[in-house]
């Protein structure tokens, strides 16, 4: 489709010229001080533009103070004109009707990754003063009512999935800071490590068991089945936990007196909150460090987990249906890994090293395996190797649960909502760029090149890390 303005010009004293793929002669040319009038047109990705005198598409003299001379007569004779320059003259329309699909469909799926992400700091906000319990239910109802519509409006078409994918987002974006807060009011520090290893070990097996029980679905009932089974699954779960669970230990009345004691004694004051500091919040080096440190740590690993199935059959020449069931091993290393994690951090905080110490060690561990791992990807010969290496760089990297992801918790227990939203915002963008970067990479350089921009990136969340991190309260 071709654009074409048109803007008119009674006397234009500098001489008339032109810019296009079909140039006019000098001998079509006018002198100046005729009436000319301007064309732009749009082809592709080109704005070609020239200036047409009126004499050169009427053959009878042409005085501009002539009222005889209407302007409709010369946008018909420049109509005609049009024509020999290879314009359709049905393709004058509105620049916004020739704006291309694909991108208003990359708009929307950009808007809908920004919805996500500022609903991670939202539910952060939301679970610190509503409390953890709500807004965790909600998510999982939510994400739960939008999984099961989905058949229906890929039905409808496009538009319609795009919006049900929205807020599918809006619910797994309020979930994690709500499970954050909430684990922080109810685990003692000494098992903080071991629950969040297992509460994330629970996104990994998810991870595997859709990949197992998928394809049975759909091969016997259809492939709406598995948004079907998935999503009612949620309300299942909303029906236990609207029962059984409480924000806090002080709001459950069946909570024992002996466990209760145990948990207010461990942790800190849980007092309601009510504003967000947000300046005392954003002054505090270790905020920065786990906002930078959880950047540094997502790059590498939703590359991996994205690029995984490319690189399998790329690199390795792995088929498709290869390719997928090497794809669960990081998965079942990942769980495996993070609950190893957890337990050595515990106990080694019951031994008496200090918090700081532990975290900056886990962590530690989280950055240097992946890096390491990655490097010796380029020195391997053989597709067995390269898949050890890949597993063990997703199982080290596991460890960082007992790491960045338990310091939430440590620097600022009453808002640890809201740090986790600040933070896992960074790191959702991480993935975002990460996964784009990694594709313009892979255009223009190779495997090794992907590879280095996540060490040097492990490397810089190191020394962050181990700079500026602690594992004592810093926001009360």
């Amino acid at each position: 489709m071709i654009f074409l303005a048109l803007f008119y010009s009674p006397i234009l004293q500098s001489p008339p010229y032109i810019s296009a793929r079909n140039k006019l002669s000098r001998a079509e040319l006018r002198p100046r001080g005729l009436p000319r009038l301007l064309l732009g047109v749009l082809s592709g990705d080109r704005v070609c533009s020239f200036r047409v005198s009126v004499r050169d598409v009427k053959s009878e003299s042409y005085n501009v103070s002539e009222k005889s001379v209407k302007f409709e007569e010369a946008l018909k004779d420049i109509a005609l004109r049009s024509e020999d320059l290879g314009v359709d003259s049905e393709s004058l329309v509105p620049w916004w009707e020739e704006f291309p699909k694909r991108w208003f469909i990359v708009v929307l799926c950009f808007s809908a990754f920004l919805l996500c992400n500022m609903d991670r700091i939202a539910g952060g906000i939301w679970a610190d003063t509503v409390g953890g319990k709500a807004v965790l239910g909600f998510g999982v109802v939510w994400w739960s009512i939008a999984t099961a519509l989905t058949p229906v409006a890929a039905k409808l078409g496009l538009p319609f999935l795009l919006v049900v994918r929205v807020f599918m987002g809006i619910g797994e974006g309020v979930a994690m800071p709500a499970m954050n807060n909430i684990l922080s009011k109810w685990v003692p520090v000494a098992e903080r490590s071991r629950s969040l290893a297992l509460v994330y070990s629970g996104m990994y097996l998810g991870s595997v068991t859709g990949l197992a029980f998928s394809p049975f679905l759909i091969h016997r009932f259809g492939w709406p089945s598995v948004f079907y089974s998935f999503g009612s699954l949620g309300t299942v779960w909303f029906t236990v936990w609207l029962s059984k669970a409480h924000s806090s230990p002080a709001e459950d009345p069946q909570l024992r007196p002996a466990e209760k004691k145990l948990i207010v004694s461990s942790c800190a004051s849980k007092e309601p909150v009510k504003t967000i500091p947000w300046g005392l919040i954003l002054s505090k080096p270790p905020v920065w460090a786990l906002i930078v440190s959880h950047f540094c740590h997502n790059w590498g690993t939703f590359i991996l987990l994205t690029w995984m199935p490319t690189y399998y059959n790329q690199v390795l020449h792995f088929n498709l249906t290869e390719s997928g069931l090497f794809c669960v091993l990081p998965w079942l290393t990942m769980a495996f890994s993070a609950n190893l994690g957890g337990w050595i951090a515990d106990t080694l905080v019951s031994k008496g090293l200090s918090v700081t110490t532990v975290r900056k060690i886990m962590q530690s561990i989280g950055f240097l395996g992946p890096a390491f791992f990655l490097t010796q990807l380029s020195h391997v010969d053989s597709p067995a190797m390269a898949v050890l290496c890949m597993a063990c760089s997703q199982g080290t990297d596991a460890f960082s649960q007992s790491g960045l992801y338990s310091n939430h918790q440590d620097i600022a227990p009453r808002y640890s909502g809201v740090l986790l939203g600040l933070s896992n915002t960074a790191g959702v963008l991480a993935g975002v760029f990460g996964t784009a970067a990694t594709g313009y990479i892979l255009q223009h350089g190779s495997w090794d090149d992907v590879f280095k921009v996540s060490v040097g990136l492990y490397l810089v969340g190191t020394a962050v890390w181990n700079l500026f991190s602690t594992g004592e309260k810093v926001v009360d």
